[in-house]
């Protein structure tokens, strides 16, 4: 508002209505197929946040409800947000990585234009449609503490830089979870255990540009993701993604985009012993394109293929046909 010099607030509000397809597909949370859709939900106050630049911009400063993935952590040039490429939850999301949005601070430091690192702290038991000060500064004091560093290159080629993000991060949770372990004889209460950590990694990079133009992003761009999290405690412990994305792939079409992804979420052995003995992996196969109708309007046509939809290795495979319409004012 030009009150405060590089700074300013972020609010976003959102809202549902039907109850999604996941139902009929029987796709675990990791990977629904349309993944921002939830039972009916009047409008509410999604996330918000303060953010002020310091030194030039080489540090950022964020404090609110934030959500700790889509805008902070684990970005991808090219899977990251169900508005602008992927549906499926799995094929943008690390399965690993808790995934939250709460009351939380994040600073954000990047000395030169190749490298930054972040470090923030958010409540872990917010929850959806609440002010999330109900949580933040009541009962225990639980918050999800990420660090991730990374460095951003443009590497040089004939036809102009090709930019790549490569990144690596590790996660606390201090939520108490059961551990899927075999009980004891004769024990019937389940052992519990909080203070988890996991790690994870993503790459990004275009590996092959159309024209000579700097500022021109046609052209074929890799990516790739993995995570780790403890099998004692997680029934998800692992967790890969990999893909393409091209822009201007048909001619006289520069800003369309054609994305295809294969992600896959694999239970843990002690989750599969002790809880749901058909657990295996869940695959997530995924098609689109993005037909940039008008410069205010994009039309995207998505088709999955989800093997093991839940996990299960009895499951019948699923194929989801999809359209998004995204219209920007």
């Amino acid at each position: 508002m030009g009150l405060i010099p590089d700074a300013g607030f972020y609010i976003k509000a959102k809202g549902g209505y039907g109850r999604g397809i996941n139902s009929k597909v029987g796709a675990s949370r990791y990977a629904n197929p349309n993944s921002d859709a939830y039972d009916d939900a009047e409008i509410f106050i999604d996330k918000w946040w303060y953010w002020h630049k310091l030194l030039d911009g080489r540090i950022e400063v964020r404090l609110g409800n934030i959500e700790t993935v889509k805008d902070v952590y684990d970005i991808s040039l090219y899977a990251n947000h169900e508005d602008e490429d992927f549906l499926n939850r799995l094929s943008f999301r690390n399965a690993t990585i808790p995934h939250k949005t709460g009351i939380g601070a994040v600073v954000m430091a990047r000395p030169v234009e190749w490298f930054y690192v972040q470090a923030g702290a958010f409540d872990s038991q917010g929850k959806k449609e609440h002010t999330q000060f109900d949580t933040a500064f009541h009962d225990e004091a639980w918050y999800v503490g990420l660090w991730e560093m990374g460095f951003t290159p443009a590497w040089s080629s004939p036809k102009g830089p090709m930019p790549g993000r490569y990144r690596v991060g590790m996660w606390y949770d201090p939520t108490t979870r059961a551990i899927y372990e075999d009980l004891l004889e004769g024990a019937k209460r389940q052992r519990y255990q909080s203070g988890e950590v996991g790690y994870y990694w993503g790459l990004d990079q275009m590996i092959w540009k159309e024209n000579d133009d700097a500022e021109d992003e046609q052209g074929l761009g890799f990516f790739t993701r993995y995570g780790h999290a403890h099998g004692e405690t997680h029934d998800v412990n692992h967790y890969w993604s990999a893909g393409v994305s091209y822009k201007g792939l048909v001619p006289s079409r520069e800003e369309d985009i054609a994305g295809f992804g294969v992600s896959q979420a694999i239970y843990s052995n002690q989750y599969r012993e002790t809880t749901n003995a058909l657990a295996d992996r869940e695959t997530v196969y995924e098609w689109f394109y993005s037909i940039q109708l008008t410069p205010w309007c994009v039309l995207t046509p998505d088709l999955q293929v989800i093997t093991n939809p839940g996990g299960n290795k009895d499951s019948r495979d699923a194929v989801v046909g999809g359209v998004r319409i995204r219209v920007l004012f």
